[in-house]
């Protein structure tokens, strides 16, 4: 059975939650394009291409993670404060 608090908790897209999302996909999206980085030049202090990309990809995953996060609680405590918001 549904009622009248299912309709507040229907998704919204706004751009912050597209930017979100961005956010939250770019990382798959340059992992799975292997032919972007199968390959050994340049090396950065010895280490092939290949490897200190993926390394890098990590440090930048977790940024765009951990933006992704504040975005993501700014836009809920907004939608809290405006009343028409879900508490998750």
């Amino acid at each position: 059975m549904s009622d009248a608090s299912d309709v507040s908790r229907t998704a919204v897209v706004t751009p912050v939650r597209v930017v979100i999302a961005l956010c939250l996909i770019a990382p798959f999206v340059a992992m799975l394009w292997v032919g972007s980085y199968a390959k050994t030049d340049p090396a950065f202090i010895g280490i092939p291409f290949f490897y200190w990309y993926q390394m890098l990809w990590v440090i930048v995953s977790t940024a765009l993670t951990m933006t992704a996060y504040k975005l993501w609680q700014r836009d809920q405590r907004a939608r809290k404060a405006q009343g028409g918001g879900a508490s998750k």
